[in-house]
């Protein structure tokens, strides 16, 4: 196991945690996990993708938060 995955994935920015994340799909696509670490990698992905989609979801309500201030601001200019 790397340093990385000692991390909590909370911890972890966005492209360390999605670098990890293909890290793992590789290796269980080209079958490099022993058996008796599938379990722990396999979670460990299952942490990261929970991870980076609460992220995405937190994003996406900021900028649509943020909309309406941008269509205001588009008002105002039009009006000018």
């Amino acid at each position: 196991m790397s340093g990385d995955e000692m991390t909590p994935v909370s911890k972890l920015s966005y492209l360390e945690a999605t670098e990890e994340l293909d890290q793992i799909i590789g290796e269980l696509d080209q079958g490099l996990v022993d058996l008796d670490v599938l379990d722990v990698r396999f979670q460990r992905a299952v942490e990261i993708v929970e991870e980076l989609d609460v992220r995405i979801k937190g994003a996406r309500d900021r900028v649509d938060a943020l909309l309406p201030r941008l269509a205001a601001l588009g008002e105002v200019e039009d009006e000018d």
